[in-house]
């Protein structure tokens, strides 16, 4: 039979807390606060949970720096109850995220018939009320790929998917261009596809850039009349750098001036290369007017799918990610949510990045009223307390508590940031010290030029510098000057831009300047070419070789009472430095080698000494030198 952890916790008289630690110890699994055993178990539990329980039932555990907001959830109370107390009872202001003191804490558990005590209550064997952690159910199934749609403005993107799921979205959009991420999923008889169908003007470009995150399969989408464009370009750039197959959807075939061919001879420019010109790129031939080559398609992406082998556990631990969010008037928060792995029912605490909040409804794409989802799901979510942000992780939460906690946990750490600042990006000037505090050897460039002409020079002197230690990849070529998009790009691929007889946008430029992307811009070609190779240059392994100084001769052994040994010297040849680091020979045999400690002449420290000069010498933990130790004295310095 299943129970829920809450309810059950009630019954028995026990709190949430100590029963989910009795049920941890007997190895009950929990998913989505319920969990499931059989009579004889369920009497162990509740006994192993009372007598767990504090003595008094009111004990709360809290680490120091509460808030009005944690002391309410804490305690079981209004917020309002919370700062009306402190007004009242204690004479104190205080908004719901002031810190407050301790002993004030205390008293305030005192007067809601609570006992505060300081700090994390003693760990159970095995925790399930944690962030995003549920038990693993019944295993990995194949679960539906999530496919993006890509491709220039006009192209028929929208339309495609307009298509295939049978309904008008391009007269909703203003324009006829989406002006949303919508995410739709189309139930075929050979399996199930979500999409995602990402807007295709260049103003939308980072809305894009977060479709080809979360996604399996990019679509591809270029009209057989109109060819390769530059947004087309940059959507093969953003595919790569998330790197997704992509499958190349020839739209408008039907229409006048098609050249279905031209656009297979346009792909391999771009590094892709179709099928029948013996590549591994699948290219289909379609009309979204139509319909012609849609079913074939379908087909591919399942087959694609099917070779991708995607796998979830709809009773796993669940995971999600936010495609979309924003405010309407008379509903709140509104998130559009991708399922990843579990399963999300209505009822359910999630966090979502700094936010939270308990799921009051949910909504299919078609706008139908739903209770669970599964993997791959696109889903609209109410009840959270804030708008979250695209991209944001959505995660399980056992109870309100843990929520808020992990939310206000969460916060702190984006104003933490914030007041460090962004951190710097890559730039050509400190590719020596990345490469030593990673190990990436890859310098990843966007570049942007006048004219095709230029670009295409560009391109290939760049290709040219290359080696063996160093791999300089370029994201994204294209004519015109650096925008918006280009710096979303590089962020996300950890590029630099380079411009060549262009400028940077002024919103590009803004953007650069917030998230610590370089931009380079250059009027001369060869001092392009000259800045990245010095730059490939810098991120090689530095190179050493031996350099001579001179030959030191030990001619007498001194002991003094404080420092020791000394080796009385004479320099046969070349000099001697107080840096320097030595190699000491006996019989044509190193008996040391190491660095100088001291060098002097009579009492002075000296910084160096020459052929015919007599020295003392020390060095570092080494004193069983001898007359006749021959003393070889050289650096390491860096080669070219």
């Amino acid at each position: 039979m299943q129970y829920n952890v809450k309810d059950y916790a009630k019954e028995i008289g026990v709190p949430e807390q100590t029963l989910l630690d009795a049920l941890a110890e007997s190895d009950v699994e929990v998913v989505n606060g319920k969990f499931a055993c059989d009579t004889d178990t369920l009497e162990f539990v509740a006994e192993l949970a009372r007598e767990n329980a504090p003595e008094d039932g009111n004990s709360v555990h809290l680490q120091p720096g509460r808030t009005p907001r944690d002391l309410a959830a804490a305690f079981g109370v209004t917020e309002k109850d919370i700062q009306m107390t402190l007004i009242k009872k204690f004479k104190t202001m205080a908004t719901l995220t002031t810190v407050l003191g301790d002993d004030l804490v205390e008293k305030l558990g005192s007067e809601f018939n609570k006992t505060v005590k300081w700090g994390a209550p003693a760990a159970p064997k095995k925790s399930t009320a944690k962030i995003g952690v549920a038990k693993k159910g019944g295993g990995a199934i194949t679960r539906p790929p999530v496919v993006t749609i890509m491709g220039h403005v006009d192209h028929g993107k929208t339309s495609l998917l307009d298509y295939i799921r049978k309904a008008n979205v391009v007269s909703k959009e203003h324009g006829g261009i989406t002006q949303h991420i919508g995410a739709y999923q189309v139930n075929l008889p050979e399996g199930t596809i979500t999409f995602l169908d990402t807007p295709g003007h260049a103003a939308f470009t980072a809305m894009r850039a977060r479709g080809a995150q979360v996604t399996d399969i990019a679509i591809l989408v270029v009209a057989a009349d109109d060819g390769i464009m530059p947004q087309t370009k940059e959507a093969i750039s953003h595919a790569k750098n998330a790197g997704v197959p992509i499958i190349v959807a020839i739209n408008k075939i039907d229409k006048a001036g098609a050249n279905p061919e031209k656009v297979l001879m346009a792909l391999p420019q771009h590094e892709l290369v179709p099928e029948a010109y013996g590549g591994d790129i699948i290219t289909v031939p379609v009309s979204a007017h139509t319909g012609e080559g849609v079913p074939n398609l379908l087909e591919m992406i399942l087959l694609q799918a099917e070779v991708l082998e995607l796998k979830a556990d709809p009773d796993g631990e669940f995971k999600g990610v936010v495609v979309e969010a924003q405010l309407e008037k008379g509903r709140g928060p509104v998130a559009t949510v991708l399922v990843e792995e579990g399963t999300l029912k209505v009822g359910d605490i999630v966090t979502v990045g700094n936010t939270w909040g308990k799921i009051k409804a949910m909504t299919d794409y078609a706008g139908e009223r739903i209770k669970t989802a599964g993997p791959s799901q696109p889903v609209e979510i109410l009840g959270l307390n804030e708008v979250p942000g695209a991209g944001d992780p959505v995660n399980y939460a056992a109870d309100e508590r843990d929520a808020r906690e992990y939310a206000s946990a969460a916060e702190d750490r984006i104003k933490a940031a914030l007041n460090s600042g962004p951190k710097k990006k890559l730039s050509l000037r400190d590719l020596r010290k990345h490469l030593e505090a990673t190990d990436v050897k890859d310098l990843n460039l966007i570049i942007k030029a006048d004219v095709q002409g230029s670009v295409e020079a560009v391109r290939g002197l760049v290709e040219k510098v290359q080696n063996d230690e160093v791999n300089v990849k370029i994201l994204h070529a294209g004519v015109g000057s650096i925008t918006e998009s280009d710096i979303l790009l590089a962020s996300t691929g950890n590029a630099i831009c380079v411009g060549f007889n262009v400028k940077p946008e002024p919103k590009a430029k803004q953007e650069a300047d917030r998230q610590k992307i370089e931009i380079r811009t250059y009027t001369i070609i060869y001092e392009l070419i000259e800045d990245i190779e010095a730059a490939v240059k810098g991120m090689l392994e530095p190179k050493f070789e031996e350099e001579y100084h001179g030959t030191v001769e030990v001619r007498a052994v001194f002991k003094l009472t404080k420092a020791g040994k000394v080796a009385g010297s004479h320099v046969t040849d070349g000099k001697i430095l107080r840096n320097d680091k030595v190699r000491v020979k006996r019989a044509n045999e190193i008996v040391f080698e190491g660095t100088i400690e001291s060098l002097r002449n009579v009492k002075q420290d000296v910084r160096e000494m020459f052929a015919g000069q007599d020295c003392g010498l020390r060095f570092n933990g080494w004193e069983d030198f001898k007359e006749g130790d021959i003393v070889e004295a050289y650096d390491m310095v860096q080669i070219d």
